[in-house]
């Protein structure tokens, strides 16, 4: 029987099959229906949702088809159809990004933004309106938008004030000049309006403080009826409360006051301010944390997750003040709603106590099936916190991991259950055996690649110092005989590295990898030949620095400079690998690694930089693509430098930038020190914030140490406002001996010429002469870190023992400005520059330790290895006694390691 149904279910159907069939060239061509009189709405309706379909699934028209379409949907303003004036909007909307000429519907969307008989549509078109708006026909629009603003319709005020936000980016100083209305429209009795009001009124405020506190101060007073605008005075108060770093001012006793609200939403976000501050104490955080428990057991799924959630971010950090809320939180792990149950178990899980982590992974486990991945990573990383502060419970978290690595799941919940257990294994060295075992199972049916060559990496570092190292043997085989060529690359690596490490499995090693030279890949067999070679020659130092502990050479610096070798004319000399600098990328702590890409971006000025020692400048390519940090550094010297001509040779070091300015001053400038064998390169970034001013010939004046001779000079300018631009100093190292490679450049001044412009335009009179001004700068120091580059040792110990006890210089050190551990061994690897080895950087979590050893290893100027030992101590009875420190290096040259134990004063 044919019913309603299904003759539905057919209409479904056919139109899915009008949009799963279309074509550009057709639906361009039915465009011409908006050409028809009288407009057939239905049909004009139906061509329109074809191409904002097309649009919207990225299909993209040049820039004449969209030109002709948007001219094409002009004939529809004929039409007073509601729905189809509407699609037109949203069509104007997407063409005019790609379409020319668009201003001319300007007049159109005018009336239709005034027109009062249709309520529906002037919000659309006063939208549409601001869209295709730039700053020639702005004038055209401000006083219809002066007036929308304050229209008693709230649809059509809260979209001019929506519209009004998104011209402020391109047109700030235009819509500063509406700020009567915009305040007239925040007296407004509609929630919404009122909302949008604020935000546009902080929005052209945001850059005055004095500004934005009496804003906040004056409807702090006042008060505001919309619960939305409440809220975002909240996050307004917050952040001048953060500036000023103070919870004891008028904006935070506001927020405070507002967890009394009535209304849950503006009580909410008053406890997630407090909660979110970073000057919050624990004795601030008690009435939020109060107020969020209260709805742990309101009857609102949304509030229960809110509260659970924000509690489980504060449980991160300050997992004591959450512990009040426990018994509320176990009431929430049976609830029906599986994210509310997820976050309430990841919540007890860092707040609970030792005791009860067995029973809280067994309650885990009952629902984990049940539960999305995102809410299992969830989980997985809360059970590693766990696993931190209670390391004697390792076999439990350690036995559900591996249950997890069993189930389904997708790749990043694969990836952070294995990241997880490898964190373990290297914080927790009772576990290293158990781990590597379920890893192991795990990889006989890993379908991620990245995820095998992980473990197999980790089982090659971590498996040949077990007690049996034979019996990861057969696992890495296996990856050998049934996996694709990537994985087999790094099994034949895992199989170098016991081979190198255990003498007594080297000749059966000798024959599995004799197997892998006749692989199909020809990468698996380079590897395998390339092991064989150097195992078979059993020289313990070749071994040691080709597998145990590999070069970490810039690649793309090595494939230049092989480049450069195979094209030179005279290959006699052997190539020389110690020319290639290392790769420090990878290796930098992540809180000093910067975005460098946008500090120098494509708007700095150092293309126009001079030299004024009149030194020829050579230009360096520019459409190369740059990979790293040092190859971008590298290429904007050779822009400002010939650096040909002094001989550089290739960066051994770049240090980050170091602030010689405060951020708030007119003038900032950033100095960044690149290190060579014998030269040194002074960067400074400097910047111009003052907009009526432009900056030429800029450069910088200093008094060096003794040791360095001034070879070059680089200045940089113009400096128009924000505008960023590099000069260069050039020294040559000349130093009798290693005491003098450390010194303090003194009497940094800034110099340059000043000039006054317009604002608006930047542009300068022709009369203008502009004088001369100095700005002074903070000092530059050289200190061991800059000639130190980090390189990692897989195997300390090995490393260590090959440099014999007669080179080692030991000193012992009292740190009297550190007052915990944590504190010295962070200043500690700053100072020497030097890389942490086998975890030594991290104290041993769940532990009050009062002694700890830290390894470090460098290379000091591109050449010598040096290895570094200490032992940190501190007095538990008496603290203001400081660290206590025994520094032992070791380094083949017995100077460079007596003058590396000596640096620390």
């Amino acid at each position: 029987m044919y019913n309603k149904r299904d003759k539905k279910d057919d209409e479904d159907s056919s139109l899915g099959s009008i949009f799963s069939k279309m074509q550009k060239t057709t639906v361009l061509q039915e465009a011409r229906i908006f050409n028809q009189s009288p407009v057939n709405a239905k049909k004009c309706a139906l061509t329109l949702t074809k191409i904002l379909y097309l649009l919207n699934q990225g299909e993209a028209l040049t820039t004449q088809e969209a030109t002709d379409a948007f001219f094409n949907m002009t004939r529809l303003f004929q039409s007073k159809d509601p729905t189809l004036r509407r699609l037109l909007y949203l069509g104007i909307k997407e063409l005019s990004k790609i379409a020319e000429n668009v201003y001319v519907v300007t007049s159109s969307l005018t009336s239709d933004m005034n027109a009062k008989q249709q309520d529906l549509c002037r919000p659309q078109a006063l939208r549409t309106l601001c869209m295709i708006t730039d700053a020639t026909t702005f004038p055209g629009i401000e006083r219809y938008m002066k007036q929308a603003i304050v229209d008693k319709n709230p649809g059509v005020s809260s979209a001019a004030l929506v519209s009004a936000i998104h011209i402020a980016k391109i047109l700030p100083e235009g819509v500063k000049r509406w700020v009567n209305e915009v305040q007239a429209a925040l007296n407004s009795d509609i929630a919404k309006v009122q909302y949008h009001a604020l935000g546009l009124l902080y929005h052209i405020r945001k850059n005055d403080r004095l500004a934005v506190s009496k804003l906040v101060t004056k409807y702090i007073q006042n008060g505001l009826k919309s619960n939305l605008a409440n809220c975002m005075l909240i996050r307004i108060a917050a952040k001048l409360v953060e500036e000023e770093n103070d919870t004891e001012n008028s904006f935070y006793y506001y927020i405070e006051s507002c967890l009394k609200h009535k209304s849950d939403t503006v009580a909410y976000e008053a406890a997630n301010a407090i909660v979110n501050l970073n000057c919050t104490t624990p004795a601030n955080l008690r009435p939020a944390i109060s107020v969020l428990q209260i709805y742990l057991s309101c009857q609102r799924p949304t509030l229960r997750f809110a509260a659970v959630r924000t509690l489980n971010r504060i449980a991160m950090t300050q997992p004591s003040a959450v512990m009040s809320c426990n018994v509320d939180l176990e009431n929430l792990i049976t609830d029906s709603n599986r994210s509310i149950a997820t976050l309430a178990i990841t919540t007890l899980l860092k707040t609970g106590n030792e005791a009860s982590v067995e029973r809280l992974i067994k309650i885990i486990t009952s629902f984990m099936n049940e539960i999305s991945d995102e809410f299992k990573i969830i989980v997985v990383r809360a059970t590693r916190q766990l696993c931190q502060k209670f390391p004697k419970k390792h076999n439990t978290m350690m036995f559900f991991l591996s249950n997890m690595l069993r189930e389904e799941g997708g790749f990043e919940y694969k990836k952070c259950l294995v990241d997880t257990i490898i964190d373990i294994i290297e914080d927790i060295p009772e576990s290293k055996e158990e781990g590597l075992a379920y890893l192991c199972e795990f990889i006989e049916d890993c379908e991620p690649v990245e995820i095998a060559i992980k473990i197999l990496h980790l089982l090659g570092n971590e498996g040949p110092k077990t007690s049996r190292p034979s019996k990861y043997i057969r696992y890495i085989y296996n990856r050998l005989i049934l996996e694709c060529a990537p994985i087999r690359c790094a099994a034949v690596c895992a199989l170098a590295k016991f081979a190198g490490h255990c003498d007594d499995l080297l000749p059966n090693i000798l024959i599995l990898l004799e197997r892998s030279c006749l692989d199909t890949d020809d990468e698996v067999r380079d590897r395998a030949t390339y092991y064989l070679n150097i195992l078979k020659r059993k020289r313990k130092d070749h071994i040691e620095n080709c597998i145990m502990n590999p070069f970490q050479l810039s690649i793309a610096s090595l494939e230049r400079a092989l480049k450069d070798y195979l094209d030179a004319s005279d290959t006699a000399e052997a190539f020389d690998i110690k020319s290639i600098p290392i790769q420090i990328e990878d290796l930098t702590r992540k809180e000093e690694q910067t975005d460098y890409k946008s500090i120098y971006s494509a708007n700095t000025t150092a293309g126009d930089s001079t030299v004024t020692d009149n030194v020829p400048v050579s230009k360096a390519p520019t459409e190369k693509l740059i990979v790293t940090k040092q190859d971008l550094y590298e290429q904007q010297i050779a822009e400002a430098i010939n650096v040909k001509q002094y001989n550089l040779g290739p960066i051994i070091k770049s240090s980050t930038p170091i602030e010689l300015t405060e951020q708030e001053t007119e003038y900032t400038v950033q100095c960044v020190k690149h290190m060579y064998k014998n030269h040194l390169i002074l960067q400074f970034d400097c910047k111009n914030t003052l907009e009526e001013q432009i900056l030429e010939d800029v450069s910088i004046q200093l008094k060096e140490p003794i040791g360095f001779k001034r070879l070059v000079s680089v200045t940089c300018g113009p400096l128009r406002y924000d505008v960023s631009g590099r000069a260069y100093i050039l020294y040559e190292i000349d130093v009798d001996g290693l005491n003098d490679l450390v010194g303090t450049f003194e009497n940094v001044v800034m110099k340059y010429k000043v000039k006054d412009c317009d604002p608006t335009t930047g542009t300068v009179d022709e009369d203008e002469e502009g004088f001369d001004d100095e700005y002074p700068l903070e000092e530059c120091e050289i200190a061991v870190a800059d000639y130190m580059q980090r390189v990692t040792k897989n195997n300390f110990q090995s490393s260590w023992d090959d440099l014999s006890e007669d080179k080692e210089i030991q000193e012992t050190y009292s740190l009297s400005a550190f007052k915990d551990l944590e504190e010295a061994i962070k200043n500690v690897i700053c100072f020497m520059g030097m890389q942490p080895c086998e975890r030594t950087d991290k104290l041993p979590h769940g532990k009050q330790s009062t002694t700890h050893s830290l390894k470090l290893a460098g290379l000091f100027r591109g050449e010598e290895e040096v290895l570094v030992q200490i032992k940190l101590a501190v007095d538990v009875y008496n603290t203001d006694a400081g660290v206590t420190m025994q520094l032992s290096v070791r380094c083949q040259d017995p100077d460079i390691a007596e003058f590396i134990a000596g640096a620390i004063q």
